[in-house]
């Protein structure tokens, strides 16, 4: 991307942060964020890795005209995947705003945003639609309001491929059904410090759940965030899978808020000095990579929901998870930058941000 922050008359997909960013919502010191995905696919057209570059150039403007068509969506923009620079998309993914499998082959792909990128729907990914609502904060239910609401308009106008008996009809087999999946990242350090993390996660595993690292499928937990989401749509309806995910969810909550309990009345000294430990070096480096720093950012954003360090919104340190990433880091120097000179800026932006949310010491004191 050329030019320096704040030049570029064009906006980009990644040119306003997404909602969940901002942090926030119920239970935020634990749950980062809640997440439903709806696959939808056109009745008549084959599924996108069997469709012509024509059919899904149809599919793309049926969207496109849905979506013009309904008012009750609000405001949108339709970004073409291919009119966007590599750097948008990844801006994108890292946003979680689409996947990382949309960003590949963008002919013919699409990304539909609401104003304020609660809801995004992937045009021609591994369905012909996915819609999706992610908020901040532990709103599983109004995650799925938005999404069906959405799924609901676009209904009016688009001829979804559907089945009396099975359901949805999905290019996956585990998503037939409802074609739904519903997800929460968890912020779990306290399970890890303890060396519980791997007994609770192989239980929700057990309970027809499945858990990712933060960009979902095929990716690896970092930084203590993890992604947990139903597996099987089938043979349920849209409330018992939300339901079932809200319940298991909140045992996991309920686990980490023990063990940080736990520490607190075992470790305070010793958590405190790796909170102020993480802290120092983000507060000082010169050089870090991404996942360097989120694992210390995740130090740090424990030591903020304990009380470790007044004055400092936590709501920051979830904005900054994403902000320290590779594409994003770019945007904010303004220019594409290789490896070494991306570890160089990311410790500058770390810097800068933590220094300007930190109360100085002798603030509000008399002269």
């Amino acid at each position: 991307m050329a030019g320096k922050r704040g030049e570029r008359g064009e906006r980009g997909a990644g040119e306003y942060s997404a909602l969940w960013m901002a942090g926030g919502g119920p239970e935020s010191d634990i749950v980062v964020s809640s997440r439903v995905r709806l696959a939808r696919n056109v009745c008549g057209v084959p599924f996108p890795h069997r469709a012509d570059a024509q059919q899904l150039q149809a599919v793309l403007a049926g969207v496109r005209g849905a979506v013009e068509a309904t008012p009750s969506i609000g405001p949108t923009e339709v970004l073409g995947m291919a009119s966007m620079s590599v750097l948008e998309r990844q801006l994108a993914v890292e946003e979680h705003l689409t996947s990382p499998q949309h960003v590949q082959e963008p002919n013919s792909k699409a990304l539909v945003l609401n104003r304020d990128r609660s809801v995004s729907i992937m045009v021609n990914e591994e369905d012909h639609i996915r819609i999706q609502a992610i908020l901040p904060g532990f709103q599983v239910d109004e995650a799925l309001r938005l999404a069906s609401a959405t799924d609901d308009a676009l209904e009016e106008t688009l001829d979804y491929a559907f089945d009396e008996a099975l359901g949805y009809l999905c290019a996956c087999p585990t998503n037939v059904g409802t074609g739904l999946r519903s997800s929460v990242m968890l912020h779990l350090p306290a399970l890890a410090a303890v060396n519980m993390l791997g007994q609770v996660l192989a239980s929700v595993s057990k309970v027809g759940l499945a858990v990712r690292g933060i960009y979902g499928e095929g990716t690896e937990a970092v930084g203590n965030l993890f992604q947990v989401s139903n597996q099987v749509t089938m043979g349920r309806s849209e409330s018992e899978i939300v339901a079932h995910l809200k319940a298991v969810a909140r045992q996991i909550v309920d686990s980490e808020r023990n063990a940080r309990g736990a520490i607190m009345s075992d470790a305070r000294t010793q958590l405190e000095d790796r909170v102020y430990r993480s802290y120092g070096i983000l507060t000082n480096a010169r050089m870090i990579s991404s996942e360097e720093a989120l694992k210390l950012t995740s130090d740090v954003k424990l030591g903020v929901d304990l009380g470790f360090i007044p004055g400092m919104p936590a709501a920051l340190l979830t904005g900054l998870s994403v902000d320290i990433m590779p594409a994003h880091v770019q945007r904010f120097v303004g220019r594409e930058l290789n490896a070494w000179e991306r570890d160089v800026f990311r410790a500058t932006l770390i810097r800068e941000r933590l220094a300007a949310a930190t109360p100085r010491a002798d603030q509000g004191k008399e002269e």
